[in-house]
């Protein structure tokens, strides 16, 4: 008898279906109302379409635990690469922290400095292992993503036999090393963006191979790589990583939209510099991003200053300055932000524990958001409400553990019945008034603005003294994008909300008196 009942316990659990539903207690608060509120239906439609949905409950835990705030709120954040917004619990876990230690500067001995400069090595160490890396790697601390590519850029080592490799689709961050090459006599060369955004790498193996250096020593080249577009939501193939080493190049990898929703391991791509902000990851702090870097690439590099902290001697009056020993301080000017640097310790813990769930997550509510607002027609018309530029994912996440092969941005303009372009301000102010929290612009990416746009030539044609103002009225309408990006604290109700503001767009009625008030805001503003 106890044979059989153990049989019928183990046939009973491989018959267990892989999507029960999870226990009450890992639903968010929005899940619950959702159950009951006008939303039912929808969530419950939305479970049987991908029922995959529920192996990522945790996350629902998440919300529930460190992001109930938006509940209580009423707001729908979509502006996740814009910033990922803070869990409540790190926070907590950060002040307790500061409260009962004592941090000092870390250039000294003192039991405080001594503390400060502990945590600063143990955050370096941290960064290293989130990221697989191997050794031989370090990690130097910015204020963000943007100060460690103008380190690559200040002291990449240029020359007029050199060269610059970046794709059009780049961060204005990433375009701005060009002014440091073009100041020692470099060569900008760009792949071109493909018109959903992101490179062919095809077409950027023949730039890499026709620009490659003739003596990687005597003239050096550097090749920077967008993981991730941050308007195009393309990826790019990091195995254009391993292919510009070859080819003798010095390699950068902007990981800043990437690092959020996305493993990345040095060991499988050993890239030389990588840059990231941690706000962007796990929402807290602002102000530290890090380089993740080679030692023996960081030794190639060639500060045009030097300060504080980053040297043992200098001769004042005189010429004569020795920097410090360490390669890592050489490139921290001043103090570093020591208060803050436990919280990155503790933020990529966290995030280490909701990582692998994310991307099934965001692969769902893409798919959701992206055919439900492809499906919307005007009221009037019949005449689509949007039209989405932005690459989309062409495979469907099935289980934890898979990336995809697209990040969580949809950039996309909204029209108007007869097919012109909705203004970029009118829907950012008529999503502020439902409560939705979206991001319009060219995101700092005018490359692969100008791609999904379809402005490249207009923007190939562009004289010297161009102004957006100047450029906006030679084309006729507003420039940029509506973007909507998802994070680690998305759930259905959050994508729910944007097609439910979309749907007020397609509504003649509803938008009539958006736009009114929107004329009467601009007219108080003038």
């Amino acid at each position: 008898m106890a044979q059989a009942q153990q049989l019928a316990t183990a046939t009973s659990t491989r018959n267990k279906r892989s999507f029960d539903p999870p226990p009450l207690y890992a639903y968010s608060t929005s899940a619950i109302d959702i159950l009951e509120d006008c939303a039912s239906s929808a969530y419950k439609a939305f479970l049987k379409e991908y029922p995959e949905y529920q192996l990522t409950w945790m996350l629902d835990a998440l919300r529930r635990s460190d992001f109930s705030r938006l509940d209580r709120n009423g707001e729908t954040y979509v502006d996740y690469m814009g910033g990922s917004l803070y869990p409540e619990s790190l926070i907590r876990v950060h002040t307790g922290f500061l409260h009962r230690n004592i941090l000092g500067n870390t250039h000294s001995v003192s039991n405080s400095s001594k503390l400060s400069s502990a945590c600063a090595n143990e955050a370096r160490e941290a960064v290293l292992s989130f990221f697989r890396a191997p050794p031989g790697y370090t990690v130097v601390f910015t204020a963000n993503a943007t100060g460690a590519l103008k380190l690559i850029g200040e002291s990449f080592p240029f020359s007029e036999d050199s060269c610059f490799v970046l794709g059009a689709d780049s961060h204005n961050s990433v375009h701005g090393i060009r002014q440091f090459a073009l100041q020692r006599g470099a060569q900008i060369c760009y792949i071109d963006s493909t018109d959903h955004g992101g490179l062919e790498v095809s077409e950027a193996k023949s730039v890499l191979s026709r620009n490659r250096p003739k003596n990687k020593h005597a003239s050096p080249c550097l090749f920077a790589l967008t993981g991730q577009s941050n308007i195009s939501n393309s990826k790019n193939s990091l195995s254009l990583i391993k292919y510009a080493s070859s080819q003798g190049y010095y390699t950068l990898l902007d990981a800043a939209a990437l690092a959020p929703t996305s493993v990345i391991s040095l060991a499988e791509t050993p890239v030389d510099a990588m840059a990231i902000s941690f706000y962007k990851m796990f929402g807290f702090p602002t102000g530290v991003g890090a380089l993740v870097v080679k030692e023996e690439f960081l030794a190639r590099l060639e500060r045009p200053w030097f300060a504080g902290g980053t040297v043992d001697v200098v001769q004042a009056p005189g010429t004569i300055v020795t920097m410090t020993s360490e390669l890592h301080e050489r490139f921290e000017d001043g103090t570093i932000n020591y208060l803050n640097l436990p919280a990155i310790t503790d933020g990529l813990r966290f995030l280490s524990a909701y990582l692998p769930f994310l991307p099934l997550r965001l692969s769902t509510l893409m798919h959701y958001l992206v055919d439900s607002l492809s499906a919307l027609t005007h009221d009037t018309e019949g005449t689509p409400v949007v039209r989405i530029l932005s690459r989309t994912p062409t495979r469907r996440l099935k289980a934890v553990g898979e990336q995809s092969d697209t990040g969580s941005v949809v950039s996309l303009i909204f029209l108007f019945p007869y097919g012109a372009m909705m203004p970029n301000t009118f829907i950012e102010y008529a999503a502020s008034s439902q409560n939705v929290s979206l991001r319009t612009g060219c995101m700092c990416n005018p490359g692969g603005a100008a791609a999904i746009l379809g402005l490249r030539d207009a923007m190939a044609a562009l004289p010297t003294d161009v102004t957006l103002s100047a450029f906006e009225q030679h084309m006729g309408h507003e420039l940029g994008v509506v973007r909507i990006s998802l994070g680690l604290a998305s759930d259905f109700r959050d994508v729910w909300r944007v097609v439910r503001f979309a749907e007020m767009m397609a509504s003649s009625t509803a938008r009539a008196g958006l736009w009114e008030q929107w004329l009467g805001a601009k007219g108080e503003s003038h």
